[in-house]
């Protein structure tokens, strides 16, 4: 269903995502989630880690949703208010995914409020 993309004439990857996945199957786009709980639609309390793990439990609760899981995750997209907290994210990702760990973006950006967001696409077996 996953199978990682890799070459010796590409950039090693240097963290927890691969060159590349090639996957078969219907595939799940999951939107952006921010660290809201889904029981009050609020922001949740807390600092960095406590967001980031709301992030990707939410993930989690539409991949879920959409008959698949993280195991089955091809690409990851994490936006981080503040670059400096890609350690701290990396120590959570890397609780979520499987190797072939996902292809995976990180980008800086402005989110109002908020200290990451993230999204995802998976195949969902059949």
């Amino acid at each position: 269903m996953r199978k990682e993309v890799y070459t010796d004439k590409g950039a090693k990857p240097a963290g927890i995502y691969s060159q590349g996945i090639v996957a078969d199957g219907p595939v799940a786009y999951i939107a952006s989630q921010g660290p809201l709980d889904p029981a009050t639609g609020k922001r949740i309390e807390g600092g960095f880690r406590e967001q980031a793990a709301r992030v990707f439990d939410n993930l989690t609760i539409l991949l879920e949703a959409a008959g698949t899981s993280w195991e089955h995750v091809t690409k990851v997209g994490v936006y981080l208010a503040d670059l400096s907290d890609f350690a701290e994210m990396n120590e959570v990702y890397q609780r979520y995914v499987t190797k072939p760990y996902p292809a995976r973006t990180t980008l800086g950006c402005q989110l109002p409020g908020t200290l990451i967001s993230a999204d995802c696409i998976a195949v969902v077996p059949e």
